[in-house]
């Protein structure tokens, strides 16, 4: 084990450099902004990116905070080029804090303050580093989660563990709930973190070498729906997914989005990949269970639940779903 940083002055407070993007980071900035021990001197941030079909600009989150706060806003297409990494010197700052951010921070960059950068990973490390943990653990059906704080090294979600907190999901979160839970617990998190290391008395701990699985960047191709794959999965799939990309079928009658699904018991004669009646709405079978479609939406049409979805659209029934072209199961 190693330790952490050497003591400083614990009447001094620390010159804090932030680095957030997504929504995720913003309760640790504002208790950044709001905490005694702490002078922030400076937030850098993803730069604003065009978004809709007139391109708009869009700030991130992050950004539209850190303009209400005077404080110097850097948004760099690179933070590891020569010239941010001088700008970010210039502050002198003491720590960084790292939640959410989206670049690869350089070697350079990491040994400027003198008590390094703190990373807030939303997962229980070494499971589900890297972009998207909170799908993750999502889609593979974890029993607990957690927050992680790790002092960042060059590696991927790599550093040694500053501090944990864990809970039991309770098997309905989707993607934004337990992101905004898990955002409050390690802004909680820091806050309890931060005397601590700062006077040098918490000792680090090493990732384990078991355990590591790396998550990816979810892709417009993850938000299909397998048949062939359990209801259970599905259901978790649904979940993970929302907002983006979202969960789909190809169906006769266009792309079906499932907004909310649920799971019930398989029946005689289901074979994967059918719409079927479930109660007064649909479901769709597959290789272990149904998927019940609790909310869904056609292109270009509002959502609808399952069972107002079905009055308009019964001729679904016994159709075949989940590839391009499907037809009518038989035919």
């Amino acid at each position: 084990m190693t330790t952490g940083p050497a003591p400083g002055r614990a009447a001094d407070r620390v010159r804090t450099v932030f680095f957030g993007s997504g929504a995720f980071a913003m309760p640790s900035l504002d208790a950044l902004a709001g905490d005694p021990r702490v002078e922030l001197v400076g937030i850098v941030t993803a730069p604003d990116r065009p978004a809709g079909r007139g391109k708009t600009m869009l700030p991130t989150p992050v950004t539209l905070r850190a303009r209400t706060m005077w404080l110097p806003l850097l948004q760099p297409f690179r933070v590891g080029e020569p010239e941010v990494v001088d700008e970010i010197a210039a502050l002198k700052p003491d720590l960084g804090v790292l939640a959410d951010y989206g670049q690869i921070i350089p070697g350079r960059l990491l040994e400027l303050p003198r008590l390094g950068i703190l990373n807030l990973h939303p997962s229980l490390l070494p499971r589900h580093r890297g972009a998207t943990p909170i799908p993750a653990a999502i889609a593979a059906g974890d029993p607990r989660v957690g927050v992680t704080i790790i002092r960042m090294d060059e590696g991927l979600d790599t550093g040694p563990i500053v501090a944990t907190t864990e809970w039991e999901v309770n098997w309905r979160e989707t993607t934004p709930q337990l992101e905004a839970f898990a955002a409050r617990e390690a802004a909680t998190l820091l806050g309890r973190t931060l005397d601590g290391w700062v006077a040098g008395g918490i000792r680090l701990e090493p990732q384990p070498a078991d355990g590591v699985t790396i998550t990816k960047r979810l892709r417009r191709d993850d938000a299909r729906l397998d048949p062939s794959r359990p209801a259970v999965e599905l259901e978790r799939h649904v979940r993970a997914y929302l907002p983006w990309p979202g969960s789909m079928l190809e169906t006769p009658a266009g792309r079906l989005v499932v907004h909310k699904a649920s799971v019930a018991p398989s029946e005689p004669g289901d074979e994967p990949g059918t719409i079927v009646a479930q109660g007064d709405g649909l479901a769709l079978t597959t290789g272990d269970g149904r998927l019940v479609l609790d909310e869904v939406q056609l292109a270009g049409r509002r959502p609808l639940g399952g069972p107002e979805f079905l009055r308009g659209q019964r001729e679904l029934l016994g159709t075949q779903a989940g590839r391009p072209g499907a037809v009518a199961a038989g035919r």
